[in-house]
């Protein structure tokens, strides 16, 4: 944080929290007690009106603020939680910057409202099962940020579960790194595959030995996010009947490829879009006999044939 900013922010806190002690706005902002002060003379110099009790630190003259926004209690409540929700899911330098932003709208929110919000805010929680603090994932979201941001070319060794011959693979590929999307409890990088020649979807938990290269790119004027989605090229449909029994949980827990669900006499149909048979197989499966394939026969054929080979691990 530059000094610019912490002026600013050490304003929003004593507007917010009142009054402040020269060590805790140090623990605060990650600074040394000598640089707060040399803070604090510039406020006043500058014309901040600031108020020093001796065993109770730094205020603000009653009646001191700084031009308020105007933010409704559900306003200021997403807001908050939307900046703590984003502190769990980045690295370190975006969770301090969604725990700075968290501040500033606490610093502006008259005090009636304040209690309101924090009320609502200790209500409501967002419990993430994957922390970025240790994980190489952090690591990795980093640098594809500044790939994105510097429009810069990338390599890397990727490993494909989903192939048509059913096994996993890992190779090499080099890619113009579009944007990034947290879906499903995974982030993925959208980018224009140099060997696919389109655009793809590469979740990061299968990237290894990320290289930016020299290289530079212009991202398409045209290019969204939904587009990335529409070209993934799923041109084979397959048409599941699932029992009534178990509807409601296909329903809960559906696989990221179905395309309709529709309630039948007969029981819940889906029908999914895929690439290819081999990334929905294990999610059949693991309905066991309440999933019917209709179509394609070809699937039919391989539940059969993967049932069979489990059945002889047990006899």
């Amino acid at each position: 944080m530059n000094r610019t900013d912490r002026l600013l922010a050490i304003v929003l806190e004593l507007q917010g929290k009142g009054h402040r002690r020269a060590e805790d706005l140090a623990r605060t902002f990650e600074t040394s007690k000598r640089t707060i002060y040399r803070d604090m003379q510039a406020l006043g110099q500058a014309g901040v009106p600031l108020i020093s009790v001796p065993g109770r630190g730094y205020a603000l003259m009653k009646g001191y603020f700084l031009p308020p926004l105007s933010f409704t209690t559900d306003e200021a409540t997403m807001l908050l939680l939307g900046s703590d929700f984003m502190a769990q899911r980045f690295d370190a330098q975006y969770r301090a910057a969604a725990l700075s932003a968290s501040r500033k709208i606490e610093g502006i929110l008259p005090e009636n409202l304040r209690d309101e919000v924090h009320y609502l805010q200790s209500s409501i929680r967002f419990i993430s099962g994957d922390s970025l603090e240790s994980s190489p994932r952090a690591e990795l979201l980093q640098q594809l940020r500044r790939a994105i941001i510097q429009r810069t070319t990338v390599r890397f060794c990727y490993h494909t579960r989903h192939t048509a011959g059913g096994k996993e693979e890992q190779n090499t590929r080099k890619a113009d790194p579009y944007g990034l999307v947290h879906t499903g409890g995974s982030w993925y990088l959208v980018a224009w595959c140099h060997l696919r020649h389109a655009i793809r979807n590469f979740r990061l938990d299968r990237m290894e030995h990320l290289e930016l290269l020299p290289e530079a790119f212009e991202r398409p004027s045209s290019f969204t996010m939904r587009l990335a989605r529409a070209n993934d090229e799923r041109s084979m449909t397959i048409r599941v009947l699932f029992d009534a029994e178990v509807a409601r949980w296909v329903q809960e827990s559906p696989s990221f490829y179905v395309a309709n669900q529709e309630e039948t006499c007969d029981g819940l149909l889906v029908t999914l879009r895929v690439r290819q048979e081999s990334e929905v197989l294990q999610w059949l499966l693991s309905w066991g006999r309440h999933a019917q394939v209709l179509e394609p026969e070809s699937l039919r054929a391989r539940l059969a044939e993967e049932a069979l080979a489990m059945l002889e691990n047990y006899q």
